[in-house]
């Protein structure tokens, strides 16, 4: 078939390629597993039948993410973290003119859509999921994932095998074995991977999704969910699928027979079918938006009682104005709503947790130019909006974690540390702590250095 049009988003000076295609009554965004190129997908008769039967009860919306086939290409040291990658996704969708739809994302891509529909619950009538692990690294309470050990020897083979025809056939063989006999899908295969992403790139991006752990944000999640995963699946054992459906409140968990990892490869159809299902089912009702997954960000001067002592009330009014205003610049800047300010402390809400320690750090640079230093804490989670005031177990995470920073220091929790993969943000481990009126421990990150 011809290939569709390709239109092009700009978030920045970043372009993002993306197609529309067919006219249903819901809109549905597919965003691809692993690698992409909107040009050689549709050279693909199975990967065409695939898209075409989305298209036949949507508008199909598929995108190349960032770094990938016709979208601006990434160098290994300009990798994005995961709220740029949701970002993007926002751009794709307003300039596709679409304000609200299902999200349809395929092994980590299914990660990047889940954490968008819990950070904006308003543009997510429904979320799809396929072959997803909310974690990427093994841990003791999560077996399913790979190891470090296999991560590195994986890495390492893919660096250097990358777009040869040698890699091609191994990885047919691994991801899609009921096509391992088909010269087709080896040629196409090895043009996929040249022409998709270089081989520095995709070691990189893939070394992201190796540190990301979406597990905390899973419960923050109010669209439709439905999540799908082969018995057999070659990259994330089914239990990460069924882990996850647990999470979701409400979510619907499809167990489907095959060893394929695409899911246009082996029986596609009964994947199409739940997906239609899916998708015609859904009512489209006004979303409530009195919760969001958000990052938080409190502050406060280090010892602002001993300053105010020392150079006295009307001086200590004349520097706090300062602050206020330097503050207020920095959180405009990175895109923060600030929400309190409670004497001689901010607190802000932010769509990504990176911005936020970003913004926590310059906050505290530029601070110090008025003879002031503060602490910050940072915690991601499900916060209620009453108004424009915030609530929730998450504001109380935020403002016990800045009770523990020390002067200078911006403390994060594991949460924000492990969803910031891509960064550039380096850490400093600062142990378990009980944190005043919170359930169990929470592990503690200092942040030490940004890019």
């Amino acid at each position: 078939m011809r290939v569709p049009d390709v239109h092009y988003a700009h978030n920045g000076d970043t372009a993002l390629a993306y197609q529309v295609v067919g006219d249903g009554p819901a809109d549905l965004v597919y965003v691809p597993q692993w690698i992409s190129n909107l040009e050689i997908v549709w050279e693909h008769p199975l990967y065409t039948r695939f898209l075409k039967r989305l298209a036949s009860f949507s508008r199909l919306v598929i995108l190349d993410p960032r770094g990938t086939g016709l979208s601006d290409r990434l160098s290994t040291h300009d990798l994005p973290p995961l709220e740029i990658l949701m970002e993007d996704l926002g751009v794709v969708m307003d300039s596709a003119g679409s304000n609200r739809a299902v999200l349809f994302g395929g092994g980590d891509s299914g990660s990047l859509c889940a954490v968008f529909a819990a950070t904006y619950p308003g543009r997510a009538a429904g979320l799809i999921v396929y072959g997803t692990a909310a974690r990427g690294t093994a841990a003791a309470d999560y077996p399913w994932a790979w190891t470090e050990a296999k991560w590195d020897t994986y890495l390492a083979a893919l660096s250097a095998g990358w777009g040869s025809a040698d890699y091609a056939a191994k990885t047919t063989a691994w991801l899609t074995p009921s096509l391992v006999n088909d010269a087709g899908q080896l040629r196409w295969w090895t043009r996929m991977q040249r022409l998709a992403a270089s081989p520095n790139a995709i070691a990189a991006i893939e070394r992201i999704w190796s540190e990301i752990d979406i597990r905390p944000i899973l419960p923050s999640i109010q669209s439709p969910t439905l999540v799908l995963h082969r018995t057999g699946d070659p990259v994330e054992d089914v239990e990460a699928g069924r882990d996850l459906a647990r999470h979701i409140p409400g979510a619907k968990f499809v167990e489907l027979p095959g060893n394929d990892w695409p899911p246009w490869a082996g029986d596609q159809a009964a994947i199409l079918a739940e997906v239609e299902s899916f998708v015609s089912g859904i009512r489209e009702e006004e979303a409530k938006l009195d919760r969001v997954l958000a990052t938080v960000l409190f502050t406060d001067i280090v010892g602002s009682t001993r300053k105010a002592a020392e150079i006295g009330d009307y001086a200590w009014r004349g520097l706090l104005e300062a602050h206020n205003k330097a503050v207020r610049a920095i959180l405009a800047r990175y895109r923060g709503r600030e929400v309190d300010t409670a004497g001689d402390g901010f607190l802000a809400t932010f769509d990504g947790p990176a911005r936020a320690v970003r913004c926590a750090q310059v906050i505290g640079e530029a601070v110090q130019a008025l003879g002031l230093e503060i602490r910050a804490g940072v915690h991601t989670g499900e916060i209620e909006l009453i108004g424009n005031d915030v609530r929730g177990i998450a504001v109380h995470i935020g403002s016990r974690v800045a009770a523990l920073a020390g002067p200078g220091e911006v403390l994060v929790s594991s949460t924000v540390r492990d969803l910031v993969a891509g960064s550039g943000l380096v850490f400093e481990d600062r142990g378990s702590h009980e944190l005043k009126g919170v359930p169990g421990e929470w592990r503690l990150f200092a942040v030490i250095s940004r890019s």
